[in-house]
């Protein structure tokens, strides 16, 4: 009894060490705290139209009718495209996209509205700077949308000229309505997809880098000896006692952003904030358990912190949220599994976005479950490095 009081205490005096290095280093405040709300908000905040307003774009009116006029009106109306200029010639307008003034133009034909009624089937042309993925997107989608309206409005007018009645020429010009919806994100909300992944993923990348400095500082100020000593030389109760402090802070930012994203934002939490609270936890703890490893494997620190900046950064392009995984190479597809974040992406969709129960989820809770399992292979290498290595700068 005497004995299992003790590793008790060495495990408390571990505890009351690491909280006394937390509050005496600024950097520890900053990347615990002041950065992940710093992230929060700025991702939040960004993206807080749900999409891009606005996006500059010009009009090339070679017409100058009042059927140009109205589509260069009607194009301004949709919210994502704003008519900033209107240029004389294509060359002009070529330019301004090149010097990223804009980022698209819509080319008006001369003789549009004469060529239109007479059927004779005039063109209009959009250009789209395909360099910014997003606005180009979002323009051609606009641009389009008003090409086909236009066409269709024209079409519309010579049937009408024709004698044909609404029905008959709405039956013509749509025999078929498709009728759309957008499932779990009905307003199309960028932030929705986005904030809820890049902003757990900002945390499992400071995760990572403070569980590696925070172990690969104790062998470059030659004290991690003291710390086994303190812990009664036993690995187990001093990595305990250093993450624990660590669970519990990073956890509190984990369920602030919880609160924030589905409480305060109001984004779809189709199945309660319970099971998003209990992922971002195993989130924490698998992505603890990961740094452990990074710095057990290679035990000086600008290693550890290399590894751990790059395996964090890696997750963002492979998790699934930006690229559909599913459309990788298979060998990507595969070690897609090796990063914590596809998992907890894939929980949130299921839980979050779809409201399915957490037995859906089980495979992906016990894949967070094996990352939390690492550190013990190397559990024993780690050891040797607090007592052996010499840390050379």
């Amino acid at each position: 009894m005497k004995e299992k009081r003790a590793k008790y205490q060495q495990l408390w005096q571990v505890m009351r060490r690491e909280c006394r290095r937390l509050v005496s280093r600024p950097l520890y405040l900053f990347c615990m705290v002041i950065a992940p709300l710093f992230c929060y908000i700025f991702f939040t905040t960004l993206m807080s139209s749900g999409l891009p307003q606005n996006l500059p774009a010009g009009v090339v009116d070679m017409d100058q009718s009042s059927t140009s006029r109205r589509v260069a009106r009607n194009l301004d109306a949709f919210s994502q495209t704003g008519v900033v200029a209107h240029y004389s010639n294509v060359t002009d307008a070529r330019i301004a996209v090149q010097r990223g003034e804009i980022y698209g133009f819509f080319h008006i034909p001369k003789g549009l509205s004469e060529k239109a009624q007479s059927q004779r089937q005039p063109k209009l042309s959009f250009y789209t700077n395909y360099s910014y993925l997003i606005a180009g997107s979002l323009l051609f989608r606009d641009m389009k949308m008003m090409g086909e309206l236009t066409a269709g409005g024209a079409s519309r007018s010579v049937l009408y000229a024709k004698g044909a009645t609404e029905d008959q020429a709405m039956a013509f010009l749509q025999p078929i309505v498709i009728d759309t919806h957008p499932l779990n994100n009905p307003w199309l909300n960028y932030s929705v997809y986005l904030c809820n992944t890049l902003v757990p993923g900002v945390l499992m990348l400071l995760i990572f880098m403070v569980t590696v400095y925070s172990i690969g500082v104790e062998i470059k100020d030659r004290t991690a000896r003291e710390w086994l000593r303190t812990s009664g030389n036993s690995i187990y109760r001093a990595l305990a006692g250093k993450l624990i402090p660590h669970t519990v802070i990073f956890f509190l930012m984990g369920i602030l952003y919880n609160v924030y994203l589905y409480g305060f934002l109001h984004f779809p939490c189709n199945s309660g904030i319970a099971p998003m609270l209990i992922a971002t936890l195993c989130l924490v703890l698998a992505s603890q358990a990961c740094g452990v490893l990074m710095i057990g494997v290679l035990p000086t620190l600008r290693l550890g912190l290399s590894f751990a900046s790059l395996w964090g950064v890696i997750s963002f392009s492979i998790s699934g949220f930006s690229f559909p995984v599913i459309a990788m190479h298979p060998v990507l597809q595969g070690l897609s599994n090796l990063f914590p974040l596809r998992h907890y992406f894939l929980i949130y969709v299921d839980q979050a976005l779809n409201g399915y129960s957490m037995a859906y989820s089980w495979t992906n809770y016990m894949a967070l479950l094996i990352f939390m399992l690492l550190p013990f292979l190397i559990v024993h290498r780690l050891k040797e490095a607090l007592i052996y290595y010499k840390y050379r700068p």
